[in-house]
């Protein structure tokens, strides 16, 4: 079996990391504790304790443990589920139903699991790595618990692969070798034992010592933990705007560069710089509009890996640039009053006077076509302009209240 396979905990005590719901006081830990079943969804990257949890939870209630991958199951293997919790109960035995990446359902395989749910036919756990927000069906939610594993840290994994030298009984790993690992790893635990794995084939199984220069010929490069549709994609987009609108030049670059090193749509990026220089900009530096049209048509052109100047020429600019929201706050407002009143007639005295007919009826009236011309009635529908007006009168009585 591979090292992670063979090191899987088999009880709670002996799992690493996830201390939020693992602790003396954590969730997981009671509901497991308790032996009452729970359906749950565990949220969390790759290689964090989903599968060995659900495994644990099944054996501490004495469930039955039935293991489904949504990629590779369809509405048979559902069936058949069902068929064996069925059977099960006839036992007097209770089923946990563990999905691996439950994501990967449609709408239809999900809502197949409902009423066996509801009837506690199943005990459902769901894995993923994507938001449940935006991909489990709000019917599912509602029935289960989302719980957030979070990535592994550089401490808990080097006690994990400590833990699989001891258990291979191998002495010759050096700690900056341990540590090299650890780093890698990157919060994964399968891949930190997958490269303790083959290091330790290049070490001849620890006959020869086990070095940082081993491990990094192991581990070769690491793929970066990234989803183009996924929540790291919209995690890291979302990071990389806050960052320039928060005007630190050093975080936008390194989430820029991050999202180019995982392969991501160079146009996406500049499309969002492009919003970005209206958005958060505006007013307050209008040059920043046209630079990053100007980029997004540079980068169009040009392609990669040249293109990457021009990105990160661009996000270093609007980063440094002046903000101003005043754009977006007035076409909010606007957005607003034109929902408000959406049927405002437009005063007579702005309309075109085309007819001789039409300038009978007051069309054009008092109306000069002249450079900053303004209108004694004003330019607004009347009952837009009293609402503005009657608005700036509560504002003013408030502030000087």
């Amino acid at each position: 079996m591979p090292l992670a396979e063979q090191l899987r905990p088999k009880q709670l005590d002996e799992v690493v990391g996830q201390p939020h719901l693992l602790g003396a006081h954590g969730v997981l830990r009671q509901i497991i504790e308790s032996g009452a079943p729970e359906s749950l969804i565990f949220w969390g990257p790759p290689g964090t304790g989903k599968t060995t949890l659900a495994r644990i939870m099944a054996s501490e209630m004495q469930a039955d443990f039935i293991e489904l991958s949504a990629v590779t199951s369809g509405k048979k293997d559902i069936i058949a589920t069902v068929e064996q919790a069925e059977f099960n109960r006839r036992l007097g035995k209770r089923t946990l139903l563990f999905v691996d990446e439950i994501h990967r359902f449609n709408k239809a395989q999900q809502d197949a699991f409902l009423p066996h749910i509801e009837s506690g036919l199943i005990t459902l756990i769901g894995a993923t790595t994507e938001n449940p927000s935006f991909e489990i069906i709000t019917a599912l939610l509602s029935r289960s618990r989302v719980l957030t594993l979070q990535p592994l840290s550089r401490d808990e994994l080097i006690a994990i692969i400590t833990r699989a030298l001891q258990h291979k009984h191998i002495t010759s790993a050096q700690p900056e070798a341990i540590e090299a690992i650890a780093d890698v790893a990157a919060g994964d635990a399968r891949i930190a034992l997958g490269v303790l794995e083959l290091t330790l084939k290049l070490s001849r199984n620890g006959r020869a010592a086990i070095t940082p220069e081993l491990v990094a010929q192991a581990a070769a490069t690491t793929t970066p933990a990234y989803d183009k549709k996924g929540e790291a994609h919209y995690a890291i987009i979302s990071a990389f705007i806050k960052s320039m609108r928060g005007s630190d030049v050093d975080a936008a670059l390194y989430y820029l560069a991050r999202m180019l090193q995982a392969g991501e749509d160079p146009l996406f990026i500049a499309r969002r710089m492009v919003i970005f220089a209206s958005e958060d900009i505006g007013l307050a530096g209008n040059g920043a509009l046209g630079l990053a049209v100007s980029g997004f048509q540079a980068v169009q052109a040009i392609g990669l890996p040249e293109g990457r100047y021009v990105l990160f020429h661009v996000a270093t600019a609007l980063a440094k640039s002046k903000k101003s929201r005043q754009t977006t706050d007035l076409m909010h407002t606007a957005e607003a009053r034109a929902q408000q009143f959406p049927n405002a007639s437009v005063p007579l005295h702005l309309r075109n006077a085309e007819t001789t007919l039409l300038q009978q009826f007051g069309y054009g009236d008092g109306y000069r076509w002249q450079a900053g011309f303004v209108h004694p009635d004003g330019f607004l529908p009347a009952e837009v302009a009293a609402a503005i007006a009657e608005e700036a009168n509560s504002n003013s009585n408030h502030s000087s209240s």
